[in-house]
């Protein structure tokens, strides 16, 4: 029997589900594995602390480019197609500069190693490639795809 508490938390964790882009929410999955993958690795490092935070904030890094992309996509539809490409152009410049910005942070503080905070940013690929296991982490939690219908096109197309 499940109590009034365990109701609500599973009642505001389908009401984020249903917010969250599946497409973002995927990607997302997809970064955090390669993270847990990843971080096993550290155990053979000397630094194991500074190896460990570098990767972490690298799956950090990852996880925010993935939703600035999601989100500059999203807003760069609204746009007529020149305008929707200096758009995306300028977003991917300024998300290209955020990463630079904290590959200088980590340089400048040693706050991590920068390699494994660059192998954290390739998350951001991994997870695009993770996409048929996250798809049916997708399934298990927003259920199955529903698609609007195709168009089908008439076979006997006369001119």
């Amino acid at each position: 029997m499940m109590t009034d508490m365990m109701k609500t938390g599973m009642n505001k964790m389908k009401f984020i589900t249903e917010k969250v882009n599946r497409t973002l929410f995927e990607l997302e999955v997809g970064i955090l594995i390669f993270g847990v993958v990843c971080q096993p690795i550290v155990f053979f490092v000397k630094d194991k602390a500074g190896y460990s935070i570098g990767l972490w904030i690298g799956v950090v890094t990852a996880f925010l480019a993935a939703v600035h992309m999601w989100w500059s996509l999203d807003k760069g539809l609204d746009y007529g197609e020149k305008a929707a490409v200096g758009f995306l152009t300028r977003q991917n410049i300024f998300r290209y500069l955020g990463i630079i910005l904290v590959f200088v942070a980590i340089c400048v503080t040693q706050a991590g190693n920068p390699l494994s905070a660059f192998l954290g940013i390739m998350g951001l690929k991994a997870g695009a490639y993770l996409q048929p296991l996250t798809k049916k982490i997708s399934r298990c939690i927003y259920g199955e795809e529903i698609l609007p219908p195709l168009i089908e096109e008439p076979d006997d197309c006369q001119e």
